[in-house]
């Protein structure tokens, strides 16, 4: 049964259009706090830096309180943070309030539950189920109570800074970090610091619109022309919620997340600690599959979105996982995706082997692969329809055994997605162009 509110990842879309507005968050407040959240329970709640973020926030903290849950405010921090903190504070529910790498007018809600974890299929329809009613109200002596949490971030930064081998520093190493003037704004600066690394922040002033606006993971052409200038040994870029991260080599390349992907597997083999397979998604470069089969490493593909490589990796025995976007997973960390605990991860592995980080992704080619993203009017299954089957198997005929051609719909706007990869880059380009023609004209 699909879903009419949730994506891949929460609630999202355009502030002030159905369903991000204040009256919804507030009945969906009630709706998790029925379905998860027993009488007397807590509530964590974090958001990124949006401008819309405190209107949604206000709007959740009055739908759990009236509920008769507990609120606990965090305020501005990473989307892992309130995963962490979830745990730490023994809350029943955690929520972050973002749309992650979207602009400032999107915004978006999302869930974790008591062990920090993304919620499955089958919750997220038990809460929609009671969407449908407004929101409950309940007497007064049976209303929660709210207050902010001061020290969320130190105890975030801490527990970031734990992941990094004890026994090495970054002394040293100058890092640019590129906070896309999101959640990790703080948070990124002072770990690094905090662990000796020079650093260089950019990104770092929110104002409530610029979030992700020419920086950040999705935008790290900045971060690319900075590292070299300043002579830098890396770069660090974050999404806007911080569950996102690119790398950039010392000579300005952009190292993604199939890349880091590679780095961290390789870097574990080598120590004895690689437990299970890496998982990636139907959308990781052909290049990662091949240079791990060369290290004789096991590579499984989950479905695009870090739950289902979550999902993956805890159905195989797993601990390493991502997205080629740079949703990174490191498990035996951490619970969910966290852009920054992953770089840290890298950087480690370059202190560990005194090489730099161009030097650490060589052995990965990476195949040429182009995405375009064809916008929709109307929800499209692209499985549905015959004219772009048949554009699909003309493609796949055409490329033989030299690539792959994916085609699917975005789970967090109306876009559907014509993934193309193979040896050709011309070729890539020319299948991926006349896909997306045959894709376009289904979709009128």
């Amino acid at each position: 049964m699909s879903k009419k509110h949730f994506g891949t990842d929460g609630v999202r879309g355009l502030v002030g259009a159905d369903p991000m507005t204040a009256d919804f968050a507030m009945r969906l407040a009630s709706a998790a706090a029925q379905v998860l959240v027993p009488e007397g329970g807590t509530v964590v709640i974090g958001k990124d830096t949006r401008l819309s973020g405190y209107m949604f926030e206000s709007a959740l903290e009055a739908g759990f309180v009236a509920a008769g849950a507990d609120v606990l405010l965090i305020g501005p921090l990473p989307t892992p943070g309130i995963a962490h903190l979830t745990q730490v504070f023994e809350a029943d529910l955690g929520v972050v309030i973002s749309a992650s790498h979207n602009p400032y007018d999107d915004n978006g809600i999302k869930f974790f539950d008591r062990y920090g974890s993304k919620l499955s299929d089958d919750v997220e329809h038990d809460i929609e189920k009671h969407l449908n009613h407004r929101a409950i109200t309940l007497e007064s002596s049976k209303l929660g109570k709210a207050k902010r949490i001061d020290t969320a971030r130190t105890r975030y930064q801490e527990f970031c800074a734990s992941t990094f081998p004890q026994e090495l520093s970054l002394a040293g190493v100058k890092v640019v970090f590129d906070g896309a003037n999101g959640a990790g704004y703080k948070v990124g600066p002072r770990t690094l610091a905090a662990l000796g690394a020079d650093v260089i922040p950019i990104g770092c002033s929110p104002n409530g619109q610029n979030i992700n606006a020419g920086c950040g993971s999705t935008s790290p052409e900045l971060l690319q022309l900075t590292v070299p200038a300043v002579k830098a040994d890396v770069g660090v870029a974050l999404d806007g919620d911080g569950d996102r991260v690119v790398l950039v080599d010392e000579a300005g390349n952009l190292v993604d997340g199939d890349q880091l992907l590679y780095v961290l597997a390789t870097a574990r083999q080598r120590d004895g600690q690689l437990q299970g397979p890496v998982v990636g998604t139907v959308m990781s470069n052909l290049g990662l599959e091949h240079a791990l089969g060369a290290a004789n490493i096991d590579f499984r593909r989950a479905a695009v979105g870090d739950r289902y490589v979550l999902e993956k990796l805890r159905e195989t025995g797993g601990t390493i996982g991502g997205e080629t976007s740079g949703h990174m997973i490191v498990l035996d960390k951490t619970t969910t995706g966290d852009g920054l605990i992953c770089a840290l991860q890298v950087l480690a592995v370059m202190k560990q082997t005194g090489k730099p980080l161009s030097e650490l992704v060589i052995d990965m080619p990476k195949y040429p692969q182009t995405m375009v993203n064809v916008r929709t009017e109307k929800r499209l299954d692209p499985s549905a329809s015959p004219a772009i089957q048949d554009a699909v198997t003309a493609a796949e005929d055409e490329l033989a055994d030299t690539g792959r051609v994916v085609l699917r719909a975005s789970g967090t706007e109306p876009v559907i997605r014509v993934m193309v990869e193979g040896e050709d880059e011309d070729q890539v380009l020319a299948l991926a162009k006349r896909l997306a023609e045959v894709v376009a004209e289904a979709a009128a």
